[in-house]
């Protein structure tokens, strides 16, 4: 368990403790905490700390990118800890447990995953766990680790595309491969179409093994209209990887 290399929580601890919570989405998304911007492309990166990595993790949950509302939740997560005497180690971890796909979301993530029976190959009694006592279990993380913004809304990996946008490239091709490079052999489950293309561009650039990949998983996001449709197309077939997964590791 450990920092990711490319933490920036030094630099900006002091600055999320500083302001007043809780805050609004004119006070995260201002130039204290841009990262970087493609004004023709109107993309906007913004800093938020979900840069801690659980390298014995069984299992590797991957989205597209935090959303406001869990950059939100990141800062808050922040400020309660900040009277703590617990080192940066151990309030990122707590921020990765309470933020990564946190609301409406994770309940959809949550019961999907129970419906494939995870949990039973993880000995726990359902997938909520992974979010509080069995956090050891997963690491949950995102191909691009920042919040990106299109066009002042969260970014949803579509438009544009997240291989072929340079601003993107130095974010995939660097984050992500640490996490899973770090780990042993886990288990990836790609959040969605996109997030299933990012990763085999990774994999076919050798950014990262060839790990075992649950393909099929749609995004679990309330929007994503179709992703119970999705879900029932694949679900023998994704029911099928996890038992082959487990049964050889």
């Amino acid at each position: 368990m450990t920092i990711a290399s490319y933490s920036m929580f030094d630099t900006y601890k002091e600055k999320i403790n500083s302001l007043t919570p809780p805050t609004d989405e004119a006070s995260l998304l201002t130039d204290q905490f841009l990262l970087e911007k493609d004004p023709e492309k109107h993309l906007e990166i913004y800093y938020a700390p979900f840069e801690y990595i659980n390298e014995n993790a069984k299992v590797v949950i991957v989205g597209i990118t935090p959303g406001l509302h869990q950059m939100k939740k990141t800062f808050s997560t922040v400020w309660k800890l900040k009277d703590e005497a617990i080192g940066d180690e151990k309030i990122l971890q707590e921020v990765k447990k309470t933020s990564s796909f946190e609301g409406p979301m994770r309940k959809n993530l949550i019961a999907m995953l129970d419906e494939l029976g995870l949990h039973k190959y993880l000995g726990i009694s359902s997938s909520t766990e992974l979010f509080g006592q069995a956090n050891d279990l997963i690491h949950t993380t995102s191909v691009l680790p920042y919040p990106v913004f299109y066009k002042g809304k969260n970014y949803s990996g579509s438009t544009p595309s997240i291989v072929k946008t340079e601003l993107f490239r130095k974010y995939l091709t660097k984050c992500f491969p640490e996490a899973i490079n770090k780990s042993s052999n886990p288990l990836i489950i790609p959040l969605g179409v996109n997030v299933t293309k990012a990763l085999n561009f990774l994999a076919e650039n050798e950014y990262i093994p060839a790990n075992p990949i649950l393909n099929g998983f749609p995004h679990p996001s309330g929007s994503n209209g179709h992703r119970h449709r999705q879900f029932a197309v694949n679900k023998e077939e994704m029911k099928r990887m996890l038992e082959e997964y487990f049964n050889n590791n």
